[in-house]
């Protein structure tokens, strides 16, 4: 039972702790509540009194403890909250969780692509395999969104910085995001532009890529060509020949990926916005749908939520094990894995990774787990999907669409 009050909302009767709704001053008195402190718009009232050493809860969850004694009415920041959060936990399976979608008839309008899955936009990408060709690429779209007609959704070059002076796992994983990248169904067609001389060039690339439609994914070498932005431009409309007339159809929702992740969290993120992201990705699993929750720093003092409602063992050693190599990665690096909330989400009142983790896992709802992907691993499941990533907006949002998002 959530409990709101004209100046605080607590969120679950579970919490000893209240959200101000608007800045309190101390003296105000509400529902038998006196504020002691002047309490922040989006920070947190004590309901009760707490004593050192015992747990504060909000979400119905633990988010820390207190590290001094903690009057009802006072504020709960970080001068009298500390995080629970250290090493790797033995973590406990507790039950199977079904998951059987509903027959429904929603639909969705797409483009059905050849290989089965299906694109909610028709745009032509430009890839570049390195970074020294960005600016080609970019001139290339430039120049193809001024003469290119209707049929097309726009010219996108997708850059960054590497390609070039990487080795091993470093490289393989450029390869496998940009590989991705190409054979996203939201892109009708590909420019893939190498300089030649790159590590990534067309030769270590191309066994990567795997089968591609060869009327909608070309290349081009800039160091083969005389006048490579004449030759790009060229390209593209030859691919734009090949999809213009492509049509959207109504297709059966169930082919929708849905990706979810964090940005600029505050105290009211899990009970406004994350929480109407929740129940509309509860309608998508119900309805045989596919989403995804990725960055997964923001799932540690929460993963046990997630843990509970994995689909079976399997799943959930899969979870277990991302998890504790997550936090694995932080310790060999000699980083504690519980330094994540920003001066942002503080002045916005999140004081540890617990109560972030705690909002952000809204997002998920109640849905069931059904599997966990690693970076760039493709989404195959139905259901929801938790994905391998860091706390990092540009790097997850790409990780989402090299899974399949759309």
């Amino acid at each position: 039972m959530r409990l709101c009050m004209a100046k605080f909302f607590r969120i679950n009767e579970l919490d000893n702790v209240a959200v101000a709704l608007e800045k309190i001053e101390a003296g105000c008195s509400e529902n038998g509540i006196t504020a002691l402190d002047d309490i922040p718009f989006g920070h947190k009232i004590a309901l009760c009194d707490i004593a050192s050493g015992e747990n504060i809860i909000k979400y119905g969850n633990p988010i820390g403890h207190a590290v001094s004694n903690i009057k009802k009415g006072s504020h709960i920041h970080s001068h009298n909250i500390a995080t629970n959060l250290s090493g790797v936990i033995d973590y406990k399976f507790t039950a199977d969780n079904d998951y059987s979608p509903e027959n429904t008839d929603l639909k969705v309008n797409a483009y059905k692509r050849k290989n089965g899955k299906i694109g909610i936009r028709n745009e032509i990408w430009i890839i570049p395999t390195v970074g020294c060709v960005n600016k080609t690429a970019q001139k290339i779209a430039s120049d193809a969104n001024a003469v290119l007609g209707e049929g097309c959704d726009g010219v996108f070059a997708y850059t960054h910085p590497f390609g070039c002076s990487q080795l091993d796992e470093d490289l393989s994983n450029t390869q496998k995001i940009l590989a991705a990248l190409v054979k996203h169904p939201n892109a009708a067609g590909v420019l893939v532009i190498s300089l030649g001389c790159e590590n990534n060039n067309l030769n270590e690339f191309k066994p990567v890529l795997g089968d591609y439609d060869e009327s909608r994914v070309k290349f081009l070498v800039t160091q083969d060509v005389g006048d490579e932005l004449e030759e790009g431009l060229k390209l593209v409309k030859e691919i734009y020949s090949e999809i213009k007339n492509d049509k959207r159809e109504a297709v059966g929702i169930e082919n929708l990926i849905v990706g979810y992740k964090c940005g600029g969290s505050d105290a009211f993120s899990g009970i406004t916005a994350n929480a109407l992201c929740g129940a509309v990705n509860e309608k998508l699993t119900k309805a045989g749908a596919s989403t995804i929750l990725t960055e997964v720093p923001e799932m540690f003092g929460a993963e046990h939520l997630l843990m509970q409602r994995t689909q079976n063992r399997e799943v959930f050693n899969k979870t277990v094990d991302m998890i504790n190599g997550f936090k694995d990665y932080y310790f060999s690096h000699g980083k504690e894995c519980y330094e994540n909330p920003s001066p942002g989400n503080k002045e916005g009142g999140i004081t540890t990774l617990e109560e972030k983790s705690l909002g952000c896992i809204q997002k998920g709802g109640k849905s069931v787990v059904t599997d966990i992907l690693g970076y760039g691993e493709p989404c195959v499941t139905k259901g929801l999907n938790l994905l391998t990533g860091v706390g990092n907006d540009i790097v997850s949002t790409t990780n989402l669409t090299a899974a399949g998002a759309h």
